[in-house]
Parts: structure tokens; sequence; C-alpha cells
């Protein structure tokens, strides 16, 4: 049965390896079950109500991806995009939370559209082969910079900058000094989780994940379970259908401020999924692409579930739900099929009932599985070729955006300029595909209006 439907053989798996992979990516999201309603919620909605809307939109979104695409890749409401929903669209530009889970409805039937045309097909083939090497490696380090964060393993000081240099004790990122319990369980699983992939443990994430875990509760990081005040599946009534369409287009903000508040929502989710599909999906070759750049038709099918999700989070009452880089720990774990989403989809379930105990895994467990991760990834920079100065430059500037700016989209899109001027000056201007062109001059009109208000 499962064989039939997820071609386990074909792909070089087996159940146990999807089931550990599955496990290893819930383990590795499972904040955001918790992180997301502490954000959303500052705007106003029901914590609870966030909370089961977003257990149900991962749900619903992982397992259209698992059964319909069969690809390890699980979805949950986005972190960054959460913040924009809270901080920007209802902070700074004053819009309701029913008025902004609009705005995340139509991204996500624009997604829809732009799926259903093939546009984010065409983007992906458009992209140069280098430039995906570059975005592979550049997701890398943006996974490895949020384990190094999670861990706690970096200290930013904060200073003053005068004429362009750090004075003083300033913004300079630097090691911190291991003289506190949650730092050495970081460095601990850091170490035992490296260890076990170089001995190649099967499911050696996610084992170091556990041991970690249990080494935590003597140590004071890891929290015991605390039932105290626990629902199951608290009511989402209060966000259920509660975007404000007609509210939002008779706002006092104006039609360019929502037109382009949304383009930045779509901006985001496309090239946060488009880079993560091509940075996990090449590597391990989930999407084999042909010598003539034809894509495998699951690409087209996960494009279109991580589509849907968008949209099927903000009619529960979510921001954007997108595809998760983390589902990188699932491939790197072995996953190869869409039964590893499913797995992560039951554990998302089973955590309506077993939330206190998953909200114990301390991200100082999680943190060297990321940042090992970018290990892995790091590798695909030996492909780029860096004696051509018209490849080593846009190469450069996607590679390390990523993690300077913290940002995947903004990555790729200084990455495509760079890329786009690079050829205009060589006169090849011609080599470039004109979806390039109009990505970046869509990127451009991005960052002048974000400049001028």
């Amino acid at each position: 049965m499962l064989e039939k439907i997820f071609k386990l053989k074909e792909n070089g798996t087996k159940v146990i390896t999807e089931l550990i992979a599955g496990l290893t990516i819930f383990i590795s999201i499972s904040y955001i079950i918790f992180i997301n309603p502490k954000i959303l919620s500052q705007t106003g909605m029901d914590y609870n109500a966030i909370y089961s809307a977003t257990i149900i939109a991962s749900i619903i979104g992982t397992l259209i991806m698992g059964l319909v695409a069969n690809v390890p890749y699980v979805q949950s409401a986005g972190l960054g995009l959460n913040a924009l929903f809270t901080y920007t669209i209802c902070g700074s530009l004053g819009f309701t939370w029913q008025q902004a889970l609009a705005m995340v409805f139509i991204c996500g039937i624009i997604n829809i559209l732009v799926t259903a045309t093939s546009i984010r097909k065409k983007l992906i083939k458009a992209i140069p082969v280098f430039l995906q090497d570059a975005i592979t490696v550049g997701i890398g380090l943006f996974i490895a910079y949020t384990g190094f964060r999670n861990a706690n393993l970096i200290h930013f000081s904060v200073g003053e900058i005068v004429d362009g240099f750090a004075s003083g004790s300033s913004a300079i990122p630097s090691l911190v000094t291991f003289n506190n319990s949650a730092v050495v369980l970081s460095l601990i699983g850091l170490f035992i989780t490296s260890i076990l992939v170089l001995k190649k443990v099967k499911g050696a994430y996610l084992i170091g994940i556990i041991i970690t875990t249990l080494i935590g509760i003597p140590m004071g990081v890891t929290s015991l379970p605390d039932f105290s005040n626990y629902s199951i599946l608290p009511s989402i009534e209060p966000t259920f259908l509660k975007l404000d369409i007609a509210g939002l287009f008779s706002a006092k903000a104006g039609l360019v401020t929502i037109f382009m508040t949304i383009f930045t929502l779509c901006i985001s989710d496309i090239f946060d999924t488009v880079g993560t599909f091509i940075g996990t999906g090449k590597k391990s070759g989930i999407f084999k692409i042909d010598e003539k750049g034809n894509m495998p038709k699951k690409l087209e099918k996960a494009l279109f579930a991580d589509s849907i999700a968008t949209s099927v989070g903000a009619l529960l009452g979510t921001s954007n739900v997108t595809t998760y880089v983390e589902s990188s720990a699932g491939i790197e774990a072995g996953g190869r099929t869409g039964l590893t989403a499913v797995f992560a989809a039951i554990c998302f379930a089973l955590s309506l009932f077993i939330a206190p105990i998953v909200a114990c895994v301390p991200m100082e467990a999680i943190a060297p599985v990321l940042i090992l991760i970018g290990v892995s990834m790091i590798g695909s920079v030996k492909s780029i070729n860096w004696d051509d100065i018209s490849v080593a430059v846009p190469a450069f500037f996607t590679i390390i955006i990523m993690p300077f700016a913290y940002s995947i989209t903004a990555g790729i899109e200084i990455g495509f300029l760079f890329y786009v001027l690079s050829n205009v000056i060589n006169k090849r201007a011609k080599n470039v595909s004109p979806i390039i062109y109009i990505f970046s001059i869509l990127f451009i009109i991005d960052f002048v209006y974000t400049a001028l208000n």
C-alpha cells in the first residue's frame, strides 16, 4: 500500500527511514506552534485560536505536500512572515488583523494563479545553474546561522558606529563566553550530534535531539512537561473565516499601500519557497532537472501545494503558510518521499494532545542539527566557477546576503540584480531570461517603495 502510493523503492528509502525523517523535521520546527501564537496575538488575535489554526494549517499543508506532490517537505506558518504580519502590516501600517488576513488570503490566491500559469516553474528554469548552486550554499549558511543564534553561541555587542567603524563596545558579533547552562548544552548537543553524523548512525539528528533534550533536564535547561491549564484543541472560532476583504479595500491606507503590501507578501512567499526547493531539492536529487532543463512533475505539484496552504491558513486564522527550510533536516536524515511529510503531519496532529511534552524540547537541542545541515549544503560552492568574475559577483552576493540580511528572499533579489548587471555590462544581455528581467524590475520597485515609506 505505502509502496504503491509513495514509491519507496524507486526513491531508495524505507518506511522506518521516512518515519525518522518525519519526526526529525517535526521536532526541528515544532517551535513555530508556540512562537506563532505569541507573535500574532500581539495584533489582538486570540492566542488559543491561533495555536489551533497554526497546527491545523500545518497538518493540511503538509498532507497536501506529501500526498499530492510526494515530497518530504513540511509546511507551517512562516517565521518572519508572521513578524511582517504583526509589526509592519498591523503595527506600522495600521491595518486590523482581519484586514491583514485578507491580504494573506489574496496573496495565496495570487500564488495559486502564478503557479497554475507555470510562472514559478519558468522562474526556476530561468535561474542559471551557478545561481542555483549559490542559493544552495546561501541557504546552508542561513540555516547554520539560525542554528548558531538558536544555540545562543553568538553575542552581538550594541554600541556606536563612527565613520563606518565600530567604536568601543559596538555592534560586532562574537562567540559568547561558555558560562551558562544553555550555551554549554548547545555545545554538548553539537558534539554528540557531530559524532553521530561522523559515525553515519541512522537517525543521527533525531537521536542527537533526544539525547541533548534529556541531558538538559539535570542542567536546568529542559523544562518538565506542565499539563496545568492545558486544553486539547482550543476553538478556532475567534479567527476562523474572520478575514475582512471589504474592510481592506475601504481602509484609509489607500490602494497603492495595499497593493505594495500584498506584493511584498507574495514576493517573500514565492522566493522563500523557490529558494528552499532549489537549495535542498537539487542537492538531494528530489527535484532532478534533466539535461534540457525540464522540471519534474512533482516540483510543479509541490509549488501548487505550497500555494494552496497560504490561502487555507488565512481562512483558519494565521499568517502565510510556507514550506519550511528546516525540511532539510528530514532530507539529511534520509527522507525522500511524501511519506516523510505524512509522518510529520501526524506528529502535528499528536501535538494537540502532547503539546506540553513537545514544548519541553529546548532550542539548544535543535540548534546543532541546523548547524550541521549547513555543513552538508555548503559543498555546492565548489561547482561555481569563481574564476569568471561575471559568475563570481552575483554568486557571492546571493550567498552572503542570505545570512547577513537573515533573508532567503533578499539573497535571491540581490543575486538577480547583480546577475542582470554583470550580463548587461559584458554585453550578454540576451543571455538573461525575460522573466529574470521582469522580477528584477519588480524588486527595484519594491526597494524604492520601501525606501520612500
